[in-house]
């Protein structure tokens, strides 16, 4: 061991007891050290919860621990998330069911229990805003943290305290987190990956170029499977090839993107945590057992996803001003169409009855095996739903609606239905 690799900043992640370059924590024999030449310098993190949908199955059921688990719903159905062993099988999150049984047919599958997961993911970032008031969420398992200044209050560098945090989750959550810190968001996220699960992985600014150098181009935010075909065409497959590129170059390629290309590859990213960044929209969906074309059987679904959305939104305390139908047909094509609102709303009247509208135009005969309906533009419940002067029904059923959330939420969801649940719905045109 060189005298600069003993100097080497480190610590235990079990015990947190500092460690001096051996491969075993000297103090509690744990192998989890964590050694970084910026290990103390650097600030900002992204963390992500685990296989999150299935370790909290698993941690509700106990007999699950050593099985493959799979969160997703029927066999026309996709995958949520899957655990670390139905992985290993080649399992992965947006898989078609169908696949991920052939795959591992011996996994558990289970219904996604969303209402359960928020309810975690809210525990979790509690205890992310204990450590800072620069949170980021990203999703419900996963956000940015800026922990710049925080060493006063916590005692401790950035690092350790995000150890700290990560085993506070263990303990008291009975889910496993994975950490990436870095000096910028791209970096802090791609870190979080590296070593999951349980992992707590460093990039420093002065390794960011070697780092991502022999990086594949879909590494970068924002190249998805087509642009990387684009690139491919271009003779352009890794992150260093870019670096050799000049700005100007790549931009009169690629236009804006091209910019994103040149800063990303060379480790430059200047985005701030913003605690404002919260989810941009609220949906749900369903994937059909069997493909449905008509127009009643799709309004009863509509119907049901429109409930989900505006309980969501009258939980979160937010409304939305855009309603947004998404549509797949048999054959994997994607529609979406959205209608903005006068005002923003969070009943499911509103969100269902503007679903209903768009959904007429689009019920022609051809097959569908999914339908979402959700809301963006979001807001707090200030201006949601004003009084309808002009449409006198609106406001009974908006009345209606919170005499039914009222008895929903005292005694369970199936106390009252409407008739549009069950099938009874009729074409407004």
């Amino acid at each position: 061991m060189t005298a600069n690799e003993a100097a080497t900043p480190g610590f235990c992640r079990d015990c947190l007891h500092q460690a001096t370059g051996r491969r075993r924590c000297s103090a509690c024999g744990s192998p989890r050290l964590i050694y970084h030449a910026e290990l103390h310098q650097l600030t900002l993190a992204h963390i992500d919860c685990d296989a999150f949908y299935a370790s909290v199955e698993k941690r509700d059921n106990p007999d699950l621990a050593d099985k493959p688990v799979i969160i997703g719903g029927g066999k026309r159905g996709v995958v949520s998330t899957a655990c670390y062993i139905a992985r290993i099988h080649g399992v992965r999150s947006a898989m078609p069911m169908f696949k991920a049984l052939e795959a591992c047919p011996q996994a558990v599958v289970i219904k996604p229990d969303m209402e359960k997961y928020v309810r975690v993911g809210r525990q979790v970032r509690t205890l992310m805003q204990e450590l800072t008031p620069l949170v980021q969420p990203l999703s419900i398992d996963e956000a940015f943290l800026e922990l710049k200044g925080t060493e006063r209050l916590h005692h401790d560098p950035p690092a350790r305290t995000l150890a700290k945090f990560a085993r506070r989750v263990e303990q008291e959550i009975g889910i496993t987190v994975s950490v990436g810190l870095s000096y910028c968001k791209f970096l802090a996220k791609v870190a979080s990956d590296l070593q999951k699960p349980r992992g707590f992985s460093v990039i420093g600014a002065a390794e960011a170029l070697d780092f991502l150098r022999e990086k594949p181009v879909t590494l970068i935010w924002g190249v998805g499977k087509a642009f990387a075909a684009t690139l491919e065409r271009d003779g352009i497959r890794t992150i260093g090839q870019l670096q050799t590129m000049e700005e100007t170059e790549l931009m009169k390629r690629y236009g804006t993107l091209g910019q994103r290309l040149y800063r990303l590859s060379r480790g430059q990213d200047e985005r701030s945590v913003e605690i404002n960044g919260e989810a941009k929209s609220v949906s749900s969906e369903t994937t059909f057992n069997d493909d449905l074309c008509d127009y009643d059987d799709l309004v009863a679904h509509l119907r049901r996803l429109s409930e989900q959305v505006a309980d969501r939104l009258r939980k979160a305390d937010i409304a939305g001003q855009t309603v947004v139908l998404k549509l797949k047909t048999a054959d994997f094509k994607t529609r979406t169409r959205n209608r903005r609102l006068d005002s923003p709303t969070r009943l499911a009247d509103r969100i269902f009855r503007t679903g209903m509208q768009l959904l007429d135009r689009e019920t022609d005969g051809t097959k569908f095996r999914l339908i979402g309906i959700g809301v963006t533009d979001l807001s707090d419940r200030d201006r949601a739903d004003p009084p309808d002067l002009v449409d006198a029904q609106a406001t009974r059923r908006a009345a209606a609606e919170a005499a039914i959330n009222a008895l929903r939420d005292k005694f369970g969801k199936a106390t009252v239905e409407t008739g549009y649940t069950f099938g009874k719905g009729r074409r407004e045109r």
